[in-house]
């Protein structure tokens, strides 16, 4: 861990903060305080998948895993970082994504999808973001990758103001094989400039326990370790 940095990958928890349609607003205010009670406390009021998050694969079938169930090693290990940027609104990311890091991509593997849409956080752009499709989930979970993130608000497509949600395709590919997915990630980009300079990153996706849950919040890390320079 010598000369390791490192980097939060986690949105801060705020009152009105973004949120995917529909989902119970956040909403953070003191319950105590020093002055009052001799002790500050916050009350918190927000839903299982608030700001950033991990999925479980019980978030879109009753019978699939639920968060407590999965193993602690599906939650951390080294990044495989896959450049999306650079795509319009509401594109879909295909396998072919994959190519440039297909020899990193196995079990153990956390698969970080690197779309830049993080920087519109906080704006209707926000909800126009790229997302993989469900040939690029096949294919990683082909490959043996059971973890997997994106700078974004969902891993599907999140459909226009006033139009329907058609279905989970992709979350219901990687679901049914296990996997956990984060969402609402950010400064991924570093992440990738790290690993293209050869330093090693490693990613800690961990939630609350919550049991029985189908979600929760996360403190997202990562740790980029430098390629250790000759004496």
């Amino acid at each position: 861990m010598l000369g390791a940095v490192l980097v939060d990958l986690s949105h801060p928890v705020r009152s009105g903060m973004p949120g995917y349609p529909g989902d119970p607003p956040v909403r953070v205010d003191p319950a105590l305080t020093v002055a009052r009670d001799g002790v500050n406390l916050l009350r918190l009021h927000l839903g299982s998948q608030a700001g950033t998050h991990v999925d479980a694969p019980f978030h879109v079938r009753d019978d699939l895993l639920r968060l407590d169930e999965l193993p602690l090693e599906r939650f951390v290990g080294p990044a495989v970082l896959v450049d999306a940027r650079g795509l319009p609104p509401r594109a879909g990311i295909g396998p072919e994504r994959l190519e440039p890091v297909r020899a990193e991509l196995g079990p153990g593997a956390v698969v970080l999808v690197v779309t830049g849409w993080s920087r519109h956080w906080g704006t209707d752009a926000y909800l126009a973001h790229p997302w993989p499709t469900p040939a690029f989930a096949a294919a990683l979970v082909a490959a043996g990758v059971r973890t997997v993130g994106i700078d974004a608000l969902s891993a599907d497509l999140t459909p226009p103001p006033g139009q329907p949600l058609d279905g989970l395709p992709t979350h219901l590919v990687l679901a049914t094989a296990g996997c956990v997915i984060a969402e609402n990630l950010t400064r991924l980009e570093e992440l990738l400039d790290a690993r293209r300079a050869g330093a090693d990153v490693a990613v800690s996706l961990l939630p609350l326990h919550l049991p029985g849950a189908d979600g929760a919040p996360t403190r997202a890390v990562a740790t980029i370790t430098p390629i250790p320079t000759r004496p």
